[in-house]
């Protein structure tokens, strides 16, 4: 899978088509991410703790990773991803500009 998690996207199609988002989580063996205000869904909730009260919350949920691309870092428009080998790494690259993708680090 070629988004991961920290890359700014943007959805491709859905309900949430146009928006723009960065990735929270990526499921790579599910094909899945998880995009920050994106296909969002209201979630009942038991109480679990003091801190964590019960309610109505508003939860993202997955969504296929067919249906967002990432942004390139030096236009801002969608585009996909490649790979170039740069001495001994292997770095991500987008398609339409050929600008290095920068990495994200936790």
């Amino acid at each position: 899978m070629r988004i991961r998690k920290g890359d700014t996207v943007r959805v491709l199609s859905g309900k949430d088509r146009g928006k723009e988002g960065t990735v929270v989580a990526a499921f790579p063996t599910k094909g899945k991410v998880i995009v920050e205000g994106c296909n969002t869904a209201r979630r009942h909730t038991k109480p679990q703790s003091e801190e964590q009260p019960g309610g109505i919350i508003d939860k993202d949920m997955p969504m296929d990773v067919s249906n967002v691309a990432v942004l390139s870092p030096k236009d801002g428009k969608p585009t996909r991803v490649g790979y170039k080998i740069d001495g001994d790494t292997k770095v991500r690259v987008c398609k339409r500009t050929g600008e290095p993708i920068p990495e994200v680090n936790d």
